[in-house]
């Protein structure tokens, strides 16, 4: 398509585009465009651009709900396991004890978060074997656990966020959904934010009232543990203070690692933003209109040119493309550029 006689025909509203390629990648039949039939889009059509779009807005709940209950159920099974084998070798392990089957379970959590105080030791060639092993098991099982069901956690609130930012105005839950859809990452990382804050502040004053530490040494002990940094000389000590560790050394490490996870998607997001923004505001070359036309009949339609701008703005690729394109020519058994119901009996 680089003659003027090519250009033209691009260009051309009143030409009849009926006659398409047999050897084309994908063939349509198409009716006759005049200055009518520009502003009505053939139906088909329609519904392939409209699958498109909706196909980007999609969100995660189904699956995160779906898989939520086994993994509750795997961490479950994990922490058992390492408690048992823990509470089995505690003469093994030294440090500071308060009561056995609680310095176990304790004893699992911060090892699999990595926190590692340092309170409580393997003093065995078993016990240590033990941790090397649970620790690295660990830190794949349980940050993918964790990571699911904190999704599943913050997925839960969206709406309520979108609810209290919006309390004076009068949402649907139609708007309501769109609203938490499109912006989806950002309440995320809100709530995230939010939730992490209060778990500080909650970890602050619960070692400053129950483990008897001072302001500093508190939030010193608890910056320590939510970064997994573990320094031991600040811990918990207590029966009261090692149950409550159980719950919020997992909370608070898992908040913190998906808070930063979500701040790199709200970067990525932003940036993907601006690249959609500057792809579907800039001006149109013939350039663009031949690299859009995938069946090489000199017409773009609108399928067509969807899927050139989802390129340009790095939502699919072209082996995606061609992937779906190589699944339809199967389909299309009578090679009419359709699919009918004929097509899918045979």
């Amino acid at each position: 398509m680089g003659s003027d006689e090519a250009r033209e025909s691009l260009l051309s509203e009143s030409r009849d585009h009926s006659h398409v390629n047999e050897k084309s990648d994908l063939q349509r039949r198409r009716p006759r465009r005049g200055s009518a039939s520009e502003k009505d889009f053939n139906h088909q059509e329609q519904n392939i651009v409209q699958n498109l779009l909706h196909s980007q807005c999609i969100g995660a709940k189904p699956q995160a709900e779906f898989h939520f209950r086994p993994m509750i159920l795997l961490l479950a099974a994990y922490l058992g396991v390492g408690t048992l084998c823990f509470l089995l070798t505690s003469h093994q392990i030294k440090g500071i004890k308060t009561n056995g089957f609680l310095d176990a379970i304790y004893f699992c959590v911060v090892t699999m978060t990595t926190v590692g105080y340092g309170d409580l030791v393997p003093n065995s060639p078993l016990a240590k074997l033990l941790a090397c092993i649970y620790v690295f098991t660990g830190m794949a099982l349980v940050g993918l656990i964790l990571s699911k069901a904190t999704d599943y956690i913050v997925e839960k609130q969206e709406i309520f966020l979108v609810k209290a930012m919006y309390r004076g105005e009068k949402f649907g839950p139609e708007e309501l959904s769109k609203e938490a859809e499109t912006n989806k990452v950002k309440y995320k990382f809100m709530l995230a934010a939010s939730t992490f804050l209060v778990l500080m502040v909650v970890g602050t004053i619960f070692l400053y009232f129950i483990e008897n530490l001072d302001f500093v040494d508190a939030l010193y002990c608890v910056c320590s543990t939510v970064t997994t940094l573990g320094y031991g000389d600040k811990s918990f000590s207590t029966i009261v203070g090692r149950t409550f560790a159980v719950f919020w050394i997992l909370s608070s490490t898992m908040c913190l690692a998906q808070l930063f996870a979500y701040l790199a998607e709200l970067y990525t997001e932003e940036r993907q933003r601006s690249l959609a923004k500057l792809v579907l505001t800039r001006k149109l070359s013939l350039f663009d209109l031949e690299a859009a036309d995938l069946d090489g009949d000199q017409v773009v339609s609108a399928a067509e040119f969807v899927l050139y701008k989802l390129k340009e703005m790095g939502k699919i690729k072209q082996e995606d493309i061609s992937l779906v394109m190589e699944i339809f020519r199967k389909l299309d058994f009578d090679k009419s550029g359709t699919l009918t119901e004929a097509d899918l009996v045979i």
